[in-house]
């Protein structure tokens, strides 16, 4: 039964991802709020989606630690489901991407309109140094920045080693951190199409503000600080 559920709503996702980006394009010269409000549609079809076919919720723990300017929000990785997930919860931002998921036909595009910061994995010095400058571009345009510091999805209750971009960033820029836990691997397994009914809880910290810690400092803090979440709701 849970495989014919996840089937529907993967049918109801591509479906509708076709027809929103698609859509999508055509916004390619309106502003940037435009385009992001626009094709975020699909995250929140695909959040409703959810709850329809596999009876998965959200249990959002912390919502007055949100900022409605712009903030480095710093979260676990477990799920393609909090990449959805976000753009329901928080305002308007964008993604730190490796490069080859542009190269999606009619996705890829699409995403390109949101301004995402792109970087090849392969150059690991690169990349942080283009993080950092682009991530300083994005914040004073007014778009938040989500980071997944693990740098790629973890199995659900493993904690992967935290890269300090999302920090560095904040430390040149002087914009706030907003670290984020959730347990959406629980529910959404990496890697597994098979998704299972449920609530799926996400706690907002309260925001990091400058202060004279060195980034690497502010990373491990973050991280220990999301491992007492983990023992708290997994």
């Amino acid at each position: 039964m849970l495989l014919l559920r996840s089937l529907l709503y993967f049918v109801g996702s591509i479906i509708s991802l076709i027809l929103i980006s698609f859509s999508g394009l055509l916004l390619i010269f309106a502003s940037y709020s435009t385009r992001q409000k626009f094709l975020s549609q699909w995250a929140i079809f695909c959040m409703w989606w959810l709850k329809i076919t596999l009876n998965i919720k959200t249990n959002v723990v912390g919502r007055e630690n949100i900022i409605n300017s712009s903030c480095i929000i710093i979260s676990n990785h477990q799920s393609t489901w909090e990449t959805l997930a976000f753009q329901t919860i928080f305002p308007a931002h964008t993604w730190v991407l490796k490069r080859e998921l542009l190269w999606l036909p009619v996705f890829g595009w699409s995403l390109a309109l949101l301004k995402p910061i792109i970087i090849n994995r392969g150059e690991k010095l690169n990349a942080i140094k283009k993080v950092i400058k682009q991530g300083a571009d994005r914040l004073e345009k007014g778009i938040s920045i989500v980071i997944y510091p693990e740098g790629t999805r973890q199995p659900y209750k493993k904690l992967g080693v935290y890269q300090n971009g999302g920090s560095a960033i904040a430390k040149k820029t002087g914009y706030s951190i907003v670290p984020v836990y959730h347990n959406a691997g629980k529910i959404w397994p990496k890697g597994s199409f098979i998704k299972k009914p449920g609530v799926i809880t996400v706690v907002i910290g309260e925001a990091i503000s400058q202060s004279n810690l060195k980034p690497s400092e502010v990373t491990e803090n973050i991280r220990q600080w999301t491992l007492e979440q983990e023992s708290k709701f997994n």
